[in-house]
């Protein structure tokens, strides 16, 4: 199957599902639809771009119709950097002009490419250092504790809220 992107950042932009939906290589512990309905990215990621992706991930999405909005997110926190501060430190790439959370999304669909999968599965293996510090530093159930990263945890699909 091909899927065409409307995406102002990526007009025409296609690309075919070879592998099953939910078909990975690591083990993310939620999925896109699970990470928009705890709320992330202050509701505004895909800026109403949703067309490619399936409906029912946006059924009980916290999504926002102004723009960020930290109070969206989960631990109720902003946690995130802005797209331009993402270019210039070189994480974008030009299959995923908005970023690590598209091309998981593009990813758990079905879309391959080697070679910015294996970049982007190492980027999420990274992120493993904040969980571990979570876990180091906060008591079991103590949500309150390292908020900002608990959220950028979720930004990254690992599920920090029983830490």
């Amino acid at each position: 199957m091909t899927i065409t992107s409307n995406d102002p950042l990526q007009p025409g932009y296609c690309y075919k599902l070879t592998a099953a939906v939910g078909q990975l290589d690591f083990k993310p512990q939620l999925t896109p639809r699970q990470m928009l309905e705890l709320g992330v990215f202050g509701g505004n990621y895909f800026e109403g771009e949703i067309e490619e992706y399936p409906a029912s991930w946006f059924k009980n999405a916290k999504l926002s119709n102004y723009g960020h909005d930290s109070h969206l997110n989960y631990f109720d926190i902003d946690a995130s950097q802005t797209r331009q501060q993402w270019q210039a430190n070189g994480w974008i790439s030009p299959e995923d002009p908005r970023g690590w959370f598209q091309w998981y999304c593009r990813y758990f669909m079905g879309r391959r490419l080697p070679k910015e999968d294996t970049r982007q599965i190492n980027r999420w293996r990274q992120m493993s250092r904040h969980l571990a510090q979570v876990q180091a530093s906060c008591v079991p159930g103590d949500q309150l504790c390292r908020r900002r990263q608990r959220q950028a945890l979720l930004h990254w699909a690992y599920d920090s809220r029983n830490i």
